[in-house]
């Protein structure tokens, strides 16, 4: 199993005492990347492996999402990196329009600017320069966590190549009729004075009120319930459903608008309710989604009465009041004329905010660009359909198809001057020219280009080709596309990933854009609560890696990461992966102070112990285990598999079984030595995608070779041993069994008590001096005395207690112990038996009864086994 393909200078045994990870990480992440361990080459003749960074925002930092998601990443690629794939992990940052401007706008306000103070230009320019000195810090922090990416490929969504991506797909969309530009009715930000998208928009529950209007008089009256009673300046219908009996009269009539002075007909429409509310709705098409689409089939006007800061604009009393301030206006007004029929306050109801300045959203009947996602939704349904794309947990597909198949065309434009400009130019006698990136741009009096620019998702669901060089037939795109896999969140399933899957059939004549999209969940505390600053519960993940190393919090994430479900994750669990780090260290720096090597092949088994076979045997086990369940995206599972087989196994019996051999030296110490370099060697190997820094350093001197980054990943060698499995498994019963008695009678683990094994006859025979090793029994001398016996496994270990315990006062304290076990299991049935007590006791009252009973039981059972195994006093 042992690689021997690298340079193989003398191994050096010296290992410092204790780990220091913040003396290593660093120094061994820099050689790493100077070495060019990551860089993927797209002429290479190895099979391609590749994953695209979901690109994080050039505004951000690092927080346990990334850190979560870029282990899992790290872990994946790693492995087939180790596998003999050309393994390419593409970084890369988001522009991320609206964020990065408002970044750049607050530094521009406290210098008393606003952005129209410089002029288009000049602030895009003042942007970029943001850029170079403050942003993408995410960068440093992924080379802390130990981000194995290909950091001489980075893109930036706005940089020269992906650019032309952009706008290359632009105009091949609208060629195709797939883009076209229209009135609807968009998410608006009165604050940032943009479309936004329906990611951007966050949902709370605001108090707010309800308003029940009388609309008309008399024989026409009808009340409608608003929570916006600013937008019935803009009403220009009342629908009822076309079956309620209710308004069949009026349906084809008009009625009076309070405060308008109009009259607004009343329509039939079976988007109403009948059984909600009053069965009537106010219809304003220009400021609500639903009421555009009334309006739409009704052929109603459009009338806004809101500009883009949410002023009112209607000609009247209200006219250039604030949203909030004519809502309280009108409602006055209304009241003065007797038309409130009915108010509710506070009336709780969700809102949606804008998630950048968390403005209350508007919506807004607005001239926006749109992709015509039919035909493109159906391709991206379809592959998954047809296996072409497989999603894991298979569970998600459905969520994936409820959004999928249900898709509204797509708001792509963006009322901002940071990011992609849309490529179309307007002429002075109303010509439309959309250009390409070889297209000659218009030029002359009265042209000029669209304002708006693309949304952020636009450019990023270009991410999987874009940055291989697409629209340029190059040699990475033909190596590396399609991407093996993509890690993301299923939080971004319906934004991110429907979106690359429906550019990248598109763009590349129905080839996918990955073959397998492996969802994770979300990172919450330990308690299962999101994290959140408000919450008081955010983690900065570089001061847990400052604290307990990269490693530590990079196990930790990957040990409780199940496929598509949330991660709890606590400082305590950090503290332990640091623990476990700590034990691979110590255990290999004692290993190698004790013989351990890989030098030469390993011995034939017949040379070997059975302690050496069984370990041989467990470690291709976990090898065959460990790679079922990277290749079901297990991250849990592994880790866990590796932790128990390094911590349980390895390092708590193996090493201290092989002890007695190594200190007795010989041929056989030999022969363990060299299993024991071959199990760390493989297990350090196993280890190294999940913590890398640990394992490098350890694997290095273990072995003398470069890199335990370049090594060959351990295969299974198809060896098993299920004798010897058996054997040792004897030797653990017999062990864990007096290890608890010895606990029962107060003994201190390194106590030694004089014992008489009687193992002959058993396959425990040839491990005596192993087990008076582990149980620190020493040889019974003159005047032993077997005070307890216990027979366990087909053998017998006779213990001499005299001396070492006051039996009678140990018998009077279990005696004790066993009253009150027998008296709370008398309670316990005295309640369980009573009738009366069942029948109205709650039903986790009665299960904690039944718990205490079962308890009480267990401890009686375990108490009298003590007892018994006691001397007569």
């Amino acid at each position: 199993m042992t690689d021997n393909t690298q340079q193989q200078p003398a191994a050096n045994p010296e290992l410092p005492t204790q780990y220091a990870p913040a003396e290593v990480e660093g120094k061994l992440y820099e050689r790493w990347v100077e070495r060019g361990y990551f860089e993927a080459d797209a002429n290479s003749d190895k099979p391609p492996y590749t994953i695209v960074i979901p690109p994080p925002n050039v505004t951000g930092s690092l927080h346990l999402g990334h850190a979560f998601e870029h282990t899992l990443i790290d872990a994946l690629t790693r492995r087939k990196r180790m596998q003999g794939y050309e393994t390419l992990w593409q970084p890369g940052m988001d522009h991320a329009g609206i964020a990065t401007q408002n970044v750049v706008e607050r530094e521009l306000a406290k210098e008393g600017k606003s952005r129209h103070d410089l002029g288009r230009e000049a602030f895009v320019e003042r942007v970029w320069q943001w850029k170079a000195e403050s942003g993408g810090q995410i960068s440093g922090q992924m080379r802390r966590l130990g981000d194995g990416v290909d950091w001489s490929r980075e893109r930036f969504t706005m940089d020269e190549g992906l650019s032309q991506a952009v706008q290359t797909i632009f105009k091949k969309l609208y060629d195709d009729e797939l883009i076209y530009r229209a009135e609807r009715i968009i998410n608006w930000c009165p604050r940032c004075l943009t479309a936004i998208s329906d990611i951007e928009v966050e949902y709370q529950d605001d108090d707010g009120e309800l308003v029940s209007i009388r609309y008309g008089s008399g024989d026409t009256e009808i009340v409608v319930a608003t929570t916006r009673a600013e937008t019935m300046l803009g009403d220009t219908a009342v629908a009822v459903h076309p079956e309620d009996e209710r308004y069949k009269h009026l349906v084809g009539t008009e009625i009076e608008l309070p405060l308008t002075g109009r009259r607004i007909p009343v329509v039939a429409d079976e988007h109403v309710d009948p059984e909600f509310g009053t069965g009537a709705v106010k219809v304003t098409p220009a400021h609500d989604p639903n009421d555009f689409e009334i309006g739409q089939r009704h052929n109603l006007p459009n009338l806004a009465v809101m500009d883009e800061r949410a002023v009112i604009t209607a000609h009247g009393p209200f006219q250039g009041l604030d949203r909030l301030e004519a809502r309280s206006a009108i409602v006055a007004a209304l009241r003065a004329e007797g038309r409130i029929v009915a108010e509710k306050r506070p009336y709780v109801h969700s809102v949606g905010h804008c998630s950048r300045c968390k403005t209350t959203i508007e919506p807004r009947l607005s001239m926006q660009w749109w992709v015509k996602v039919g035909p493109l939704a159906q391709a991206a349904g379809d592959a998954v359909r047809d296996g072409k794309v497989k999603i894991h947990p298979q569970e998600m597909e459905k969520r994936y198809f409820d959004w999928v198949d249900n898709l509204h065309d797509w708001c792509i434009s963006r009322q901002l001057w940071w990011g992609h400009r849309i490529p179309v130019w307007y002429g002075p006698n109303g010509e439309i020219v959309c250009v390409g990136p070889d297209d000659e741009i218009p030029t002359g009096e009265g042209w000029h280009q669209d304002t708006d620019v693309l949304d952020t998702w636009f450019s990023s669901g270009l991410w999987p080709f874009s940055t291989l060089g697409w629209p340029e037939q190059t040699d990475s795109l033909a190596k590396f596309y399609p991407n093996s896999v993509l890690v993301t969140g299923y939080d971004i399933l319906f934004f991110w990933v429907a979106r690359m899957m429906m550019f990248g059939l598109y763009a590349m004549d129905g080839t996918p854009p990955f073959h397998t999209i492996a969802l994770h969940g979300m990172v919450r505390d330990q308690f299962g609560k999101k994290m959140s600053k408000s919450f008081g519960n955010a983690v900065n993940p570089l001061d847990w890696m400052d604290t307990y190393g990269s490693d530590a919090v990079r196990f930790t994430l990957a040990r409780g990461a199940n496929p598509g479900v949330d991660v709890p994750i606590g400082e305590d669990w950090v503290q332990a992966s640091r623990n476990f780090a700590n034990k691979i260290w110590n255990a290999t720096r004692f290993a190698l102070m004790n013989g351990a090597t890989v030098e030469g092949p390993l011995p034939d088994p017949s040379q070997m112990s059975a302690t050496d076979r069984w370990i041989l045997s467990r470690l291709n086990k976990t090898v065959a285990e460990v790679d079922a369940f990277y290749d079901d995206y297990q991250f849990s599972k592994l880790s866990d598999s590796l932790y128990h087989f390094a911590w349980d196994e390895v390092f708590d019996w193996f090493v201290e079984l092989s002890k007695t051999t190594f200190f007795a030296g010989g041929e056989q110490a030999k022969v363990s030595g060299r299993v024991l370099g071959e199990v760390l060697d493989v297990t350090l190997r196993l280890l190294h995608p999940v913590v890398p820094f640990v394992t490098e350093t350890l694997w290095t001197t273990l072995t003398g070779q470069e890199s335990v980054v370049i090594a060959d990943w351990p295969q299974d060698s198809g060896f098993r041993d299920d004798a010897a499995e058996a054997e040792i498994e004897l030797v653990q019963r017999v062990v864990t069994e007096v290890r608890r008695f010895r606990s029962d009678q107060g003994l201190q683990p390194g106590q030694k008590v004089p014992a008489r094994l009687e193992l002959d006859g058993t396959a425990l025979a040839p491990h005596e001096a192993a087990i008076r090793q582990l149980l620190r029994l020493q040889p019974e001398g003159e005047g032993f005395s077997a005070t307890a016996s216990l027979p366990v496994a087909g053998a017998t270990v006779a213990l001499d207690l005299s001396g070492t315990i006051d039996v009678a006062a140990e018998r009077k304290r279990l005696a004790k112990d066993l009253a009150a076990a027998e008296k709370e299991k008398a309670q316990a049935n005295g309640k369980l038996g009573n009738e009366a007590f069942l029948a109205k006791a709650p039903d986790n009252v009665v299960e904690k009864i039944r718990t205490r009973l079962a308890k009480a039981d267990e401890d009686i059972a375990r108490i009298q086994t003590q007892l018994d195994r006691l001397p007569q006093a």
